[in-house]
């Protein structure tokens, strides 16, 4: 049960003119308590997706690894790598369905998917219902969110740089780690361009409420 609990979270998305910057921080809580505070909300799928997550973790951490095996399946079965339009649609079937699938606890989880291929760089907002919207300027999820969006709203500019957009992201989740408890401990950006994805930040942090 803690573990499916483990909810609160900042995550954040932001479109770059050469790349996708995705962040989120390391706090994980079930109710008022923080059960973890090196949980990790940024995954690296494969050499061409990533994903951060908000909400239930043992959902999310399942349909992590349903995504990464059907991802490595069609690579098999067809010898081409997935677009990132494709994998952000099979993302958000496994949500679809497993949001409306009967449980005692149902599940809830929301991921931003950012990626590379033939056509450039990509991000996409994963909404808990399945639904699926490409997003081109900027994004956030989780309890943290209205307070990055308040940092992303008034900062982000279409002409932004990848080295610009680490700075705001990392603007944007400290903000809301200095407001939103369910928020904190940490700080991880990964970065996206057409050749490679990298971690590019890993920082712990302490905030005093």
């Amino acid at each position: 049960m803690e573990e499916r609990l483990k909810t609160g979270t900042t995550t954040v998305g932001i479109v770059c003119k050469n790349g996708v910057i995705i962040a989120a921080d390391r706090r994980a809580t079930a109710g008022n308590m923080i059960v973890d505070k090196k949980a990790q909300k940024v995954h690296i799928l494969s050499d061409d997706f990533a994903v951060t997550i908000a909400g239930s973790v043992s959902d999310a951490q399942l349909l992590i690894k349903l995504i990464k095996a059907e991802l490595k399946l069609k690579e098999v079965r067809t010898n081409k790598n997935a677009t990132v339009k494709e994998a952000a649609n099979l993302l958000g079937g496994f949500l679809y369905s497993s949001i409306r699938r009967m449980s005692m606890l149902p599940s809830i989880a929301h991921f931003l998917l950012a990626g590379k291929d033939r056509n450039g760089t990509h991000l996409y907002d994963l909404f808990p219902d399945g639904s699926v919207t490409k997003v081109t300027d900027f994004i956030s999820s989780g309890s943290g969110s209205v307070f990055a969006y308040g940092v992303l709203e008034s900062q982000y500019t279409p002409d932004i740089t990848i080295e610009q957009g680490v700075k705001l992201a990392t603007k944007a989740v400290n903000a809301a780690l200095q407001r939103d408890s369910a928020s904190g401990n940490g700080l991880d950006v990964v970065a996206i361009t057409d050749k490679e994805i990298k971690e590019v930040l890993q920082k712990e942090i302490k905030v005093e409420l």
